[in-house]
């Protein structure tokens, strides 16, 4: 596919219908990115496309990025590649598996070179001397970091939100912390952002998101908070309070969450709606990103566990 042909739909908002909200006389509707680009985890579209057309202006063919064995940026990558004709190559985590998991199985089958790396090894994948390494394995490759968090991800992701902004609040989950840097950009010190960090001691982010903005246009926003207690123990983990909202979510509102960094979010707007947080009458847009390839990795991992959610 040409990238001159970019989907550029605009996403679906839908609603809540909740007594836990009229109650509270808030409204929350979702922005619903999970229902735009499934193959690329909805977030994440908006990270790679700036990406892909710098990688076209530079003549290279081949993307290579880093990640875990459950990625959602590996996922959206190789699918990207798929679609718009780049080889792919994923410097994945950790020793190869006996057997690939859901997440690997559809990389591989998007074409994408596997590269299975020690965690010592992956500590360093910074440091020029890895990325000499990995020029002589591979050749000429364009270069997306952990996460797909650059400037032009910043950049793909100012243009989330729809305009005009009808909403008092936006919320967001929070990785890498370019999502929400591309939308302080775009709201550009108006309205007010709640970022709900999905691993633990996300109190560093701050630093992250000030010096992505400030690279980006040399501004530092402060209409935004993180809201760092809704971890639920760390990066991909969960328990079985967080599995069951997200199960009874999904029967209420008809909307899948993943447990890493939706469900996260959701139960924490939630959580804060009940604590009064929000003042009558605001209008609150929660934007689901995506990352429901997810789903099936973690019922594989926690299959003997109560850690059960709804696949989609």
């Amino acid at each position: 596919m040409s990238l001159a042909k970019m989907r550029n739909a605009s996403p679906v908002i839908q609603q809540l219908d909740d007594t836990q909200l009229t109650s509270a006389q808030v409204q929350v509707s979702v922005l619903r990115l999970d229902l735009m680009y499934p193959e690329l985890s909805g977030n994440k579209w908006y990270k790679l496309k700036y990406n892909l057309q710098q990688a076209r202006i530079e003549g290279k063919s081949t993307l290579l990025t880093f990640g875990g064995a459950y990625s959602n940026h590996i996922y959206a990558t190789a699918a990207a590649g798929k679609l718009y004709g780049f080889s792919t190559i994923g410097i994945i985590r950790g020793e190869r598996p006996p057997a690939l998991n859901h997440t690997l199985q559809f990389t591989e089958a998007q074409g994408m070179q596997l590269h299975f790396i020690s965690r010592e090894d992956y500590r360093a994948k910074a440091s020029p001397s890895f990325a000499e390494q990995l020029r002589q394995k591979f050749g000429s490759f364009y270069q997306f970091p952990e996460g797909g968090t650059n400037e032009l991800a910043v950049k793909g992701c100012s243009e989330i939100l729809p305009c005009p902004l009808k909403y008092d609040v936006v919320c967001a989950s929070v990785g890498t912390g370019g999502t929400l840097a591309g939308l302080l950009v775009q709201l550009a010190g108006k309205k007010q952002l709640l970022g709900f960090p999905a691993l633990k001691g996300g109190q560093f982010l701050y630093d992250e998101i000030n010096q992505l903005t400030k690279d980006y246009n040399n501004q530092l926003y402060t209409n935004y908070q993180l809201i760092t207690n809704y971890h639920f123990g760390g990066y991909a983990k969960a328990n079985a309070e967080l599995v069951d909202f997200i199960n009874d979510f999904y029967q209420q509102h008809q909307i899948p969450l993943d447990p890493v960094y939706n469900g996260k979010l959701f139960y924490g707007l939630f959580d804060l709606v009940k604590q009064q947080y929000f003042t009558s009458g605001t209008r609150i847009l929660a934007i689901h990103t995506g990352g429901l390839q997810g789903v099936a990795g973690f019922n594989e991992r926690f299959r003997d566990k109560r850690l059960r959610i709804l696949e989609s």
